[in-house]
């Protein structure tokens, strides 16, 4: 019996003078739930001052500043805020943590001043950042690519 190998064939290509490039990406419309959209809220989230009610719609801006090809929604941050909310509530059992209130201006969202606020941040962000790469791994597998 022969053992045959099969290997994925390079197709080759030409150089071709003036030929514009494909850098461009469709915009991300940023969904609730969607890994992806959360890590971008969270680490946003990590980096806010402490102990100072921080305007959602100021999150938002913020958002929409730094990720150009994605837009974000009020909803969604405060999908991901409400979902933050309920993980501190879970480790934590109390809801100092993550305070989201109406304020005259709107939501607004306080984030604890203490030393245990960092590094939990830190592993919402690493949770999420765990689910985009199963699901770009699912991706890659379901569309062929070898494991």
């Amino acid at each position: 019996m022969i053992a045959t190998c099969y290997r994925r064939a390079v197709l080759p290509l030409r150089d071709t003078p003036g030929l514009p490039g494909t850098d461009l990406a469709p915009p991300t419309v940023a969904s609730a739930g969607d890994p992806f959209a959360e890590l971008r809220i969270v680490h946003l989230l990590a980096r806010l001052p402490r102990a100072t009610p921080v305007r959602v719609r100021d999150i938002v801006d913020r958002l929409n500043a730094d990720y150009l090809d994605w837009s974000f929604s009020r909803r969604v941050v405060i999908a991901a805020i409400v979902q933050l909310q309920a993980n501190w509530q879970t480790d934590y059992r109390n809801s100092d943590g993550i305070v989201l209130e109406v304020g005259p201006a709107g939501e607004e969202l306080t984030i604890e001043d203490s030393s245990r606020v960092d590094p939990w941040l830190i592993r919402q962000i690493e949770r999420r950042r765990a689910d985009c790469l199963e699901q770009l791994r699912d991706f890659a597998l379901s569309e062929g690519a070898t494991p």
